[in-house]
């Protein structure tokens, strides 16, 4: 698989300073794409998009509004995805000194490629006037709005920095979350699901406090009820298993747990089976989950949690449960030989393991 950071090439240059020729009669686009190609391989994916940003502003109008408007021309005209975020990227590096305009200009660009990473620029230099346009953007018109409001306000978002206010103050961006918690679209949903999320990290009774207050009979709400709390049912974490009527203190055993190939090849299936007992009188609702302890390079492990299976068990029931897992590299994870871990979990508590060996 290529790299993510390859999206930022030579054919994306080409195409880049094309369109910046176009809107800017100005623009050099034969020196920019010189500049920002020279020593662009070492780079990470980040490290090319902060390149692009500074490299674009020095053939950009010195003047920061007049560069703001060349901006504006040439983003509709490009291919909506991550190297889009290069504009908002450079608001956020350069439009400090003109809040307003980059604000709106943030809101804008949103619409192409977010601008959840730029807007914690300003929330970390200004964060009261900043979160204060958030609130006003959690009630647009436009969906890709409305989410840039709770996923860059998010205490902890992958790739950024902690946004230090909302974890000493959650209740901050709670507004904004009252609003979203309704949105008729899924995508929206998603991004207050995880902003809860992270607030169970740092302020889980608060975020308990305000799931538990929302009226989980409207569908969008009680989905994100269901999705903000998952890291903490993974736990076994008490009040969020009661907020879905989950067993606290289930009886049952697990029997006939077993890896059908306990060495497999990086590439192949890893397969699992088990059957699951009921020991009480009455029905009990259960959460199950897997976890894979990975081998790590330096022969630590680390764990996984997967989602398996909700059900309801009834009295002296047995099932039978079975699973297949694909074990292969990703970008966000590469595994290395060795013996790994299998645990089954049910309603957070492991009740099996069994070890497997992984072959690169």
């Amino acid at each position: 698989m290529e790299p993510l950071k390859e999206m930022f090439n030579k054919k994306f240059y080409n195409e880049l300073a094309l369109a910046f020729s176009k809107a800017d009669e100005n623009f050099g686009a034969t020196k920019f794409i010189k500049e920002v190609t020279k020593d662009m391989e070492p780079l990470s994916l980040n490290e090319r998009m902060r390149k692009t940003s500074h490299i674009l502003r020095k053939h950009l109008p010195a003047d920061y509004k007049k560069a703001i408007e060349v901006l504006y021309k040439v983003i509709p005209t490009t291919q909506r995805g991550y190297t889009n975020l290069v504009f908002p990227d450079l608001v956020g590096v350069y439009g400090h000194d003109n809040v307003d305009l980059s604000l709106e200009a943030l809101k804008y660009f949103t619409q192409f490629g977010s601008s959840e990473f730029a807007i914690r620029e300003f929330l970390k230099r200004d964060f009261n006037r900043t979160i204060k346009v958030m609130h006003v953007w959690a009630k647009d018109k436009n969906a890709d709005v409305r989410r840039l409001a709770s996923e860059g306000s998010r205490p902890r978002l992958p790739w950024s920095f902690k946004l230090d206010e909302v974890i000493k103050n959650p209740k901050s961006t709670q507004g904004i979350l009252e609003i979203l918690k309704t949105d008729d679209e899924l995508y929206v949903r998603k991004s207050v699901a995880n902003h809860l999320n992270d607030h169970s990290k740092d302020n889980t009774d608060f975020m308990l406090r305000v799931l538990k207050s929302w009226d989980k009979s409207n569908a969008h709400t009680a989905w994100i009820v269901k999705h903000a709390s998952r890291s903490l049912i993974k736990k076994g974490n008490a009040s969020s298993l009661a907020l879905f009527d989950f067993e606290k203190n289930p009886k049952i055993k697990i029997q006939n747990f077993k890896i059908l190939k306990p060495k497999i090849k990086l590439g192949t299936n890893l397969e699992f089976e088990f059957d699951l007992i009921s020991e009480k009188n009455i029905k009990q609702k259960l959460v199950v989950d897997y976890i894979i302890h990975y081998q790590k390079k330096g022969k630590e492990l680390s764990a996984k949690v997967f989602k398996l299976k909700e059900l309801e068990l009834k009295a002296k029931e047995k099932i039978s449960i079975s699973k297949k897992q694909m074990i292969k590299d990703f970008t966000t994870r590469k595994h290395f030989s060795g013996e790994h871990l299998l645990e089954i979990q049910v309603n957070g508590k492991v009740l099996a393991k069994l070890a497997f060996k992984l072959s690169i």
